[in-house]
């Protein structure tokens, strides 16, 4: 199953590009966007951010080419507060959704709106991961923020899986805070054995980075 994830992450930037240059020529594939807009919320109730890290078209982006470009500055911290990415959220799907009202009825009308978000959102992304770090646009990420809210439950928080901590193993050397893409303090949650942020992508890149191999998801 890891293997496999990690060849469905590696490649499913792919399905992104595809996605945006076919929809300029055939908008009518625009509703599949749909999938990628209602997934990351679904699963985020079984599995946490898990689509978010190794499933989602935009994050294999993210990932495998954007990172190449990025300058790796620190994300403004406002960006990353409660307030701005609830903002963020209300302003992005009003958006979405007066679209939508507006073209109603006219099927292409509709998968264009799908079309033209889904765009305009990637470029925001590829300017936030270029200026900062290559994952900042899913710290404000509407389905991301979503998701957040349903991992932060407490009956989801303590069924999915985590990065765990052998605190015996770790000496502090905070390599999984520097690594974390998503700039989650993974040090912090030490004595409590299990990395409960709601932000967690479960990417395992903290597990990988860790010089002592005191991290795992389990």
């Amino acid at each position: 199953m890891k293997g496999f994830k990690k060849f469905i992450h590696q490649w499913a930037w792919l399905l992104l590009l595809a996605y945006c240059i076919i929809g300029l020529i055939y908008p009518f594939i625009g509703i599949a966007a749909l999938i990628c807009m209602l997934a990351p919320v679904a699963l985020a109730f079984f599995k946490g951010r898990m689509w978010c890290g190794n499933f989602c078209p935009r994050g294999s982006f993210n990932d495998v080419i954007l990172s190449r470009l990025s300058l790796k500055n620190r994300m403004p911290n406002f960006l990353k507060t409660a307030w701005f990415r609830n903002l963020f959220l209300v302003v992005l799907m009003s958006a979405f959704a007066i679209q939508l009202a507006v073209a109603w009825g006219n099927a292409l009308a509709v998968s264009q709106v799908f079309i033209r978000m889904i765009i305009i959102t990637t470029a925001l992304a590829v300017v936030l991961g270029v200026a900062y770090n290559h994952r900042a646009w899913c710290m404000i990420c509407p389905m991301g923020t979503m998701a957040h809210y349903a991992a932060r439950t407490e009956r989801v928080k303590s069924a999915i899986r985590h990065v765990s901590f052998n605190k015996g193993k770790c000496v502090g050397c905070k390599m999984c805070n520097k690594k974390c893409p998503v700039g989650i303090d993974v040090l912090c949650y030490k004595e409590k054995e299990r990395v409960t942020n709601a932000d967690c992508l479960k990417c395992g890149v903290c597990v990988e980075a860790c010089p002592k191999r005191a991290l795992n998801i389990d």
